[in-house]
């Protein structure tokens, strides 16, 4: 520490001013500058080089020192002849805030009597660091404290003097507040808080800032205080004074409890927020300590002695406070010497209780006249309004005031204002009267609608129903009433060709979207369109979002075997040389599906296979491999059928046959599968013909069951006919039928002959024709026999009738005759077929 010291000593240039005048024995002055906070036997100088005294001459003169109340803080060392430090100096207990800072005292020496003067000054050394009154500041501020607002923070004290003391000030963090300094009349640094921009109790409700006080130093030294900022709600008004500065006047000697003056504040809030508390700030209490004020009424009272010949005047910062936290201050100089009984009276002239949000500023609002009995300055009347509103006083005439607007309205921020006009004459104390304005801010339509999201996102799931809801806009205007009334559209945009229209329909009044038709993933995965939001004014407003669909896949396709390939008149196989090992890749099943994600994940299973034993299907990649060694007892032609199944719920799947020849060369397994081909097209004709057959089969047979029941009713109608006649009975003999054979009757037997190879695949059916083809021949003579007969024996005609009657009962009894052979013929037609087909089933 001892060399910290000495060393911060050297930093310092000493100065000494030697002044040496021989009057009478005495020697005048030595001056020494040293720093501060040198420790104790630190050297001061050399007072018998400084002096031009030998060393000797102060022992033998007994040098000692002589001093009034300072000799404790320096020794003399008459051996060596220079003066050390005795104990620790400090400049701020030693002299304060006097600068500059210096101590005197006298060195005498006897044998002749000499007297010496030596007078050293401390120069001061940031040793000190800024210091507040409290280690934390608690603000209760308004959400609604409009941007400009000042808090009074107060100021930190520095017990240094010159560039040591204190300078600057900052903040941290600074979004919301920023510093403005200010400074009292005796020099002193004071910062007020400063809004910039809006608060929001419901986004941060309270906040943390760090005021910096720093010196100037080197190196530099600085003290912090936490401010703790404490948001409320719903108080948009601080108080405002009615003047600036308050000057008053009182006696020196004046008791105490002298009412000096009185500041004042109004607040346009109500309730509890429009209670309004007083304060002195902080920062310029120990410049009032003479002084008292009361926190209800804002009345500054005499509180100690008042000494004009200590100070001719005070000045102090009074705060005021309303319940919401909102503050404001003012400046009150009081003069230490030597009244206004009329205040103003006010006149509404013109006064206009609306007005447009597009006004331009100095839009005029209200003329008002103001009076005053009082004469002289007591008489003179100013007019003010909160300079926080946007609204100011001008002067037009002569005890005329008009308030016109200063600025831009919103009404959007502020839709109506509490203006209170103050009047405030110039006497001491001012008399003041005030007079509220309500003025309402009228809507126009300058706000476009705003969307809650930049970007809309919906997933809708394909195949969906038309006129399922699929998202929701909506957008905001902070406009009012018509202004604000939102409308939907859709921006006329296309999507794969088609307009957006024909997708997607929105509902005008509330922004919900519905899909227009079924979407199908694998054609539309996502589309995006604009929506616009329109209000109702004149001219309206708009604006427009992006809303972006996506289709989400279902698992509404099956896969697709790409390979191997099958086409109808080729026979694709995979060889398998009989040496092939365990492992030995055959082929590989190459399958796709149109859907994504895990309705297209794909697995392989082997469903039917000539020898299980022999393949297996790798279950992720569709590689067919030999399970076990291949040996000669294994049949040529291999035929498996592989299933592929995707991961979808439900799953899809399909079925491919994969043919494997197991052999050593083509010519083998050439011979074999051209064989399998030319089977599989005749197997596929023959099923052709017999289903065509059986057809034409079942046809003739329902065709001979309808003529049999339509003769059955004719031959019914024809004998009531016969029976209700008159006419006589006469035998009836049946026509012959004769063949070519001349056996006389219809042929009832078929021969067939049933060929089977020992492949049964070749089967096949051969139809031999009737050995003659029978033909039926009616005898005409004898037919004609007896009806001529009857014809001639007939008197009345009735024999031609009688032989009408015969034909056709002979020819229904013919008729029937050849339906029943005919439909047993089919009969067993149609029995043969369906017993071959059971027994070769591989032909269909």
């Amino acid at each position: 520490m001892v060399v910290q010291q000495q060393q911060r000593s050297l930093q310092w240039q000493v100065q000494l001013f030697v002044c040496v005048i021989v009057f009478n024995g005495v020697l005048a002055q030595v001056r020494y500058s040293i720093p501060e906070e040198m420790v104790k036997g630190s050297l001061i100088g050399d007072i018998a080089k400084d002096l031009g005294l030998d060393v000797r001459r102060l022992k033998s003169g007994r040098a000692r020192i002589v001093t009034e109340d300072s000799s404790d803080c320096v020794d003399l060392n008459a051996d060596k002849g220079i003066l050390l430090v005795k104990k620790r100096i400090d400049r701020e207990e030693l002299c304060g805030q006097t600068s500059p800072c210096s101590f005197s005292f006298e060195m005498v020496l006897e044998n002749p009597m000499e007297l010496f003067s030596i007078t050293v000054e401390i120069l001061d050394i940031n040793d000190n660091s800024p210091v507040f009154s409290t280690k934390e500041i608690t603000l209760d501020i308004s959400e609604g404290a409009v941007i400009g607002a000042h808090f009074i923070l107060g100021g930190a004290v520095d017990a240094d003097v010159g560039i040591n003391t204190l300078q600057s000030y900052n903040l941290k963090p600074t979004t919301h507040f920023n510093l403005k300094e200010q400074t009292h009349a005796d020099g002193s640094k004071y910062v007020e808080m400063v809004l910039q921009s809006p608060l929001d109790r419901e986004k941060q409700s309270e906040m943390f800032l760090t005021l910096t006080a720093a010196d100037g130093g080197n190196p530099q030294r600085t003290g912090t205080v936490n401010i703790r900022v404490i948001v409320q709600d719903a108080n948009d008004n601080a108080p405002v004074f009615n003047q600036a500065v308050y000057k008053a006047s009182v006696i020196e000697n004046s008791p105490k409890g002298t009412l000096v003056t009185a500041v004042t504040a109004t607040d346009a809030d109500e309730g509890t927020n429009g209670d309004i508390t007083y304060y002195i700030d902080q920062a310029t209490q120990q410049n009032i300590s003479l002084f008292t004020l009361n926190p209800d009424n804002g009345e500054i009272k005499v509180l100690g002695n008042i000494d004009f010949e200590k100070s001719k005047h005070y000045q102090m910062n009074v705060i005021a406070k309303d319940k919401g936290s909102l503050s404001n201050s003012c400046k009150v100089i009081i003069e230490v010497i030597d009244v206004n009984d009329n205040p103003p009276v006010m006149a509404m002239t013109s006064f206009s209780n609306t007005i447009s949000e597009d006004s331009v500023p100095g839009t005029t609002v209200a003329i008002i006249s103001v009076k005053d009995l009082d004469s002289g300055k007591n008489g003179q009347v100013n007019c003010t309004v909160s300079p926080s509103l946007p609204f100011k006083i001008k002067s037009s005439l002569t005890n005329y005031y008009t308030l016109v607007t200063d600025r831009i309205l919103d009404r959007e921020t502020v839709s109506e204002y509490n203006i209170t006009i103050t009047a405030a004459d110039q006497g001491v104390p001012s008399l003041r009267s005030n007079k509220t304005l309500l003025v309402k801010v009228t809507d126009v339509n300058d706000n476009a609608p705003v969307f809650e999201q930049n970007m809309y996102e919906s997933t809708l799931i394909e195949n969906n129903s038309p006129g399922v809801s699929v998202a929701s806009v909506h957008a905001n205007d902070v406009d009012w009433n018509q202004n604000a009334r939102v409308s939907y559209f859709l921006e006329d945009t296309q999507v794969n060709g088609s307009p957006i229209s024909d997708l997607i329909s929105v509902n005008s009044e509330t922004g919900v979207m519905y899909a227009v038709r079924s979407f199908d993933y694998e054609q539309i995965k996502s589309f995006e369109m604009l929506v616009k939001a329109q209000d109702g004014g004149s001219p309206p407003q708009s604006c427009s979002t992006t809303v972006k669909i996506f289709i989400q896949d279902q698992n509404d396709n099956a896969p697709q075997i790409l390979y191997p390939v099958h086409t109808g008149a080729t026979v694709v196989a995979e060889m398998v040389p009989r040496s092939a090992d365990v492992g030995y890749l055959v082929t590989k099943v190459v399958a796709v599906d149109v859907d994504s994600g895990q309705n297209a994940w794909l697995s392989y299973k082997l469903l039917k296979a000539t020898d299980r034993a022999l393949f297996e299907v790798g279950l992720q990649n569709g590689e067919i491999k030999t399970l076990r060694q291949v040996t000669d007892k294994d049949a040529v032609k291999q035929r498996l059928t592989v299933v592929v199944e995707d991961n979808g719920q439900p799953s899809r799947s399909a079925t491919v046959n994969v043919n494997v020849a197991v052999a050593d060369s083509f010519p083998d397994v050439f011979s074999e599968f051209t064989e399998f081909t030319q089977d599989k097209d005749y197997n596929d004709n023959l099923t052709f013909y017999l289903i065509l057959a059986l057809a034409v089969v079942s046809f003739l047979f329902i065709s001979s069951l309808v003529v049999i029941i339509s003769i059955k009713v004719y031959r019914w109608r024809q004998s009531r006919i016969f029976y209700q006649s008159n006419l006589p009975v006469i035998p009836y003999y049946p026509p012959r039928y004769a063949d070519v054979g001349g056996t006389g009757t219809l042929p009832h037997v078929f021969n067939y002959e049933v060929c089977r190879t020992t492949d049964s695949r070749k089967s096949d059916y051969k139809y031999l024709r009737p050995m003659s083809q029978s033909l039926m021949s009616v005898d005409i003579n004898d037919m004609e026999t007896m009806p001529h007969v009857q014809k001639e024996q007939s008197p009345t005609g009735a024999s031609s009738t009688l032989v009408s009657v015969t034909t056709a009962l002979r020819m229904n009894d013919f008729l029937k005759k050849c339906a029943v052979e005919y439909s047993f013929k089919c009969f067993f037609f149609f029995f043969f077929i369906h017993a071959y087909m059971l027994n070769c089933p591989e032909t269909y």
